[in-house]
């Protein structure tokens, strides 16, 4: 504050400039992404996002979504070159040029284009990295604690926390898959789960053994974490509530330092480990495909990145044209 003539006076700080409208174009787009093509709201919001930052790369050359048929193959390039410099992901350039090539085709089809400026481009080649997963022996330490482990003290918590883990790596569930698991999606008997995945696609997930046996144990327990007299949820959190995500990997980070692994845990990382041993058992890919409940085979192909030795040994106890086929069995002779 300063003083005139002895009296008070209150500087007021200028409003903030406000955001520039959303281009109409952009608007029916992703209107469209959620009504016609069923798009989660967060994938919504990430087209929204990226379309956002390209906005603002063509603002700042006096151009704009509002006015697509501007745009040129160049803007575009020039825009991938800018994430470059940013050093952005791979993966993210990709993710971004994706977007634009559905919102320009979406033009196209309104006929507010007359050549779409994303064709001919291609995504920025990403790295090939394997997801990452625990080896067999790191699996099975994480869900069988130590007996001075926190997750071994036996209270109800510690029974939903190893019930949880081994659910994700017996089964292979998504962490929202698991999540979502309501009581009456189990059938322990025949040894079963109801699994809702990705775009409403329902699927039975098999449960292991030793899962069933951590679900039972939890079961009885569960009551003691205050759940409401209408809640279904399976995963409860402390407060009775459902599990959310950040509490799970959590769950599984503290299950990783309470078994003395070297490295962090996190739910998909136990999934990744259930395709990638399943695989290295000598499962099929289309088995695993189903079990995962993937749309695609090629996005399980990215669990197939085996040991060279391994897929040698794989071949010639296998396949009819190796000159080593059966000689594993011939040396046990």
């Amino acid at each position: 504050m300063s003083s005139t003539n002895g009296k008070a006076e209150t500087k007021i700080s200028p409003a903030p400039a406000p955001s520039p409208p959303t281009p109409k174009g952009v608007d029916e787009f992703l209107t469209a992404l959620a009504a016609v093509k069923g798009y989660s709201p967060a994938t919504v919001a990430a087209y929204e996002d990226d379309l956002a930052q390209f906005e603002a790369f063509l603002r700042g050359r006096g151009l704009g979504l509002d006015a697509p048929e501007a745009i040129t193959r160049d803007h575009v390039r020039g825009f991938l070159a800018e994430l470059h410099r940013r050093r952005a992901a791979k993966s993210s350039m990709g993710r971004k040029l994706s977007t634009l090539r559905g919102f320009f085709k979406y033009q196209l089809q309104k006929k507010r284009l007359a050549a779409d400026p994303t064709a001919g481009l291609k995504n920025p080649k990403a790295e090939r990295r394997g997801p990452r997963a625990l080896n067999a022996d790191e699996a099975v330490a994480l869900v069988t604690p130590p007996p001075a482990a926190p997750a071994a003290d036996g209270s109800a918590a510690a029974c939903r926390d190893l019930a949880l883990a081994e659910l994700l790596y017996g089964s292979g569930l998504r962490i929202s898959e698991a999540l979502g698991l309501d009581l009456d999606d189990l059938d322990l008997s025949q040894g079963i789960a109801r699994v809702m995945g990705k775009g409403s696609k329902e699927r039975l997930a098999p449960l292991s053994d030793a899962s069933r046996e951590r679900l039972r144990e939890y079961l009885r327990r569960r009551g003691e974490l205050g759940p409401g007299p209408m809640e279904l949820a399976l995963f409860l959190g402390n407060r009775g509530g459902r599990l959310d995500r950040r509490q799970a990997a959590r769950i599984v980070d503290a299950l990783a330092k309470g078994a003395g692994l070297a490295r962090h845990a996190h739910p998909h990382m136990l999934r990744h480990s259930f395709a990638t041993h399943l695989l290295e058992s000598g499962a099929d890919l289309r088995s695993v495909q189903e079990l995962l409940g993937h749309a695609r085979l090629t996005t399980t192909t990215r669990y197939t990145n085996l040991d060279l030795a391994r897929i040698v040994g794989i071949y010639d106890k296998a396949h009819p044209r190796s000159d080593h086929k059966g000689e594993g069995d011939d040396n046990k002779k």
